[in-house]
């Protein structure tokens, strides 16, 4: 009897476990249709992303291996496209425009899109109305944008000038000065990225709990306090989120600059992207714009792989 007590739990958990396998194989050609379907579903997104992001990817890098001007067969240079960047004055002129460029519409258009979201988070007159007039611009692509800047800021006939001509102003020169020009397109792209930051954030502000606001007030926090040790710091990760966003937007800049300046006057709102454009296909060498090309994918890749880590970081940490 002893020796049977003894061989029941053992028989028991033979028994269980070839239960639990029989029932693992009974699940798994379900779970197989299931991974197969999921597989289905993703492919054609996989296949778009292979064939016109992946592929013409590599392409542009075998191409900025090469001298071409884009017809016929190109000569392999190895690393020259390269090392060209690093003598070219013209390069890092763009590079320091694009840089200046970030700097300055990246803070402007996520500080005036807080301010709108806070704003419109409150109980604001009209707030359907303010929040269809901020996200209008999303709906407008960059070139009508760019558009609007040229009927706004143009020296000779722009409606900017032309009310600075009737309080008795001078005319800016915007299209003839680096500073002016540079400015226009500054305005134009803060203007339109205003109401994309805005909606972020106004998203961001709703998943804050109104008792966090209370227990602030009941603390005696006034509404500047309650902003900025409440709402700031619990609109962290959005902010960066939008950080990260911004600056691989405004490296990729290409249609406001192009419309509105064209990259003048002498190069001063030239951009690395209007830079690569010129190279390519104005000068026609091609392996060049391509090594820009790559460039700025390595600065887009550097931020996309910094937010990546950072939202990972997060995860983990809660």
């Amino acid at each position: 009897m002893a020796d049977t007590a003894v061989a029941r739990p053992d028989t028991v958990s033979r028994s269980g476990r070839s239960g639990s396998g029989e029932r693992m194989r009974t699940r798994r050609p379900g779970a197989r249709r299931e991974a197969l379907a999921a597989y289905g579903f993703i492919a054609p997104n996989y296949l778009l992303l292979l064939v016109f992001v992946l592929v013409p990817l590599v392409g542009a890098f075998v191409v900025s291996l090469q001298r071409t001007d884009g017809f016929g067969a190109g000569t392999f240079t190895g690393l020259d496209n390269y090392a060209r960047l690093a003598g070219d004055p013209l390069f890092w002129r763009a590079l320091g425009n694009t840089v200046l460029f970030t700097v300055l519409v990246t803070p402007l258009s996520m500080l005036l899109g807080l301010v709108a979201a806070t704003l419109l988070n409150s109980a604001l007159p009209a707030r359907p109305l303010w929040r269809s007039l901020l996200i209008l611009p999303m709906a407008v692509s960059g070139v009508a944008t760019a558009l609007i800047g040229v009927l706004v800021f143009d020296q000779n006939s722009g409606i900017l000038n032309r009310l600075l001509s009737a309080v008795g102003l001078s005319p800016v020169t915007w299209q003839s000065d680096p500073l002016p020009a540079f400015a226009t397109i500054v305005l134009a792209t803060v203007w339109w990225r205003t109401g994309f930051n805005m909606l972020i954030y106004l998203a961001g502000l709703q998943g804050i709990g109104p008792d966090l606001y209370e227990a602030a007030t009941l603390d005696g926090a006034s509404r500047l306090q309650r902003f900025r040790h409440v709402t700031v710091p619990l609109l962290g990760p959005t902010s960066f989120f939008l950080v990260v966003l911004n600056v691989i937007f405004s490296f990729q800049v290409f249609d406001i600059v192009f419309v509105l300046t064209g990259g003048g006057p002498g190069g001063a709102t030239s951009v690395l992207v209007t830079y690569a454009y010129e190279t390519g296909f104005v000068t026609r060498d091609q392996g060049y714009a391509a090594a820009i090309g790559m460039v700025l994918f390595l600065f887009a890749l550097v931020f996309a792989a910094a937010q990546y880590r950072a939202s990972n970081t997060k995860d983990v940490v809660e």
